[in-house]
């Protein structure tokens, strides 16, 4: 469709539309005259239609940090006279009406070349983090529209679940990178709590039951310390003393007798 816009718009002018002649057939029936003899073309419809639907009141970003609409896509932004084509060409050239995936690759480079010192270093942490995150406003836009769509809460809770993990790593390797691109993301990071098992009867007395165990396994091992320590003591003496226990080992027998 763009490129038939373009050709159009550099070859065809804009012609006054007349309205198409009848004739009446004597069977009660009817014909038109081909197009041609009029001076219809069909490059001039699509011009008019391309023009009605660029004339269009334009979309707003969705997110303050995504690229504006009127940017030109990367394949028309190095065209030579670009600068001079007709505004509605801008328009259907320009990321407003390029498709999604077109989309979603602009607005991860734009906020590559924010945050990632190295744009093309597509393999650190912060880099996996801006492409999940554009992920991730994809799939709450998605979800604005179709909220019954379970698979896709699905892939976004999985692509949440897999940035925060990433993002504690950030955070324990490189802390100054971490503020950065959590700054420019506006991304809040909540600290996760120690436990993450919901508390119910059963497992509070689970727990309770766990805990008495261990108390009374380490009373059992702090008795066998010292009962350890009482007999190392005593052959420590008898080994200090032989004489002294060779000399009361006899006295003992003849009181015995």
């Amino acid at each position: 469709m763009l490129r038939a816009a373009w050709r159009a718009l550099s070859s065809v002018r804009t012609q006054a539309v007349t309205p198409v002649p009848v004739l009446r057939l004597p069977n009660r029936g009817r014909a038109r005259l081909p197009s041609d003899q009029w001076g219809l073309h069909p490059r001039g419809l699509l011009l008019q239609a391309a023009r009605g639907f660029a004339s269009q009141k334009p979309v707003q970003p969705s997110q303050e940090d995504d690229p504006p609409l009127s940017t030109l896509l990367k394949d028309y932004q190095n065209v030579p006279g670009i600068e001079k084509v007709d505004d509605v060409v801008k328009r259907l050239l320009s990321l407003e009406m390029a498709n999604q995936k077109e989309k979603l690759k602009i607005k991860q480079e734009w906020l590559m070349n924010k945050i990632v010192a190295n744009p093309e270093d597509t393999g650190s942490l912060e880099a996996r983090i801006v492409a999940l995150t554009v992920k991730i406003r994809n799939y709450e836009e998605h979800m604005q529209k179709h909220r019954k769509d379970k698979v896709h809460k699905r892939y976004l809770l999985m692509s949440i679940d897999q940035r925060k993990k990433m993002l504690k790593n950030l955070r324990k390797t490189n802390y100054d990178v971490f503020e950065k691109t959590c700054k420019e993301l506006g991304i809040e990071y909540i600290f996760p709590p120690l436990y993450y098992r919901k508390a119910h009867r059963r497992w509070v007395t689970k727990k309770a039951l766990c805990i008495q165990v261990f108390q009374e396994a380490q009373k059992l091992k702090k008795q066998k310390r010292a009962l350890k320590a009482a007999a190392a003591a005593a052959r420590k003496q008898s080994q200090r003393s032989p004489e002294g226990a060779s000399k009361a080992r006899p006295e003992a027998l003849k009181e015995n007798q």
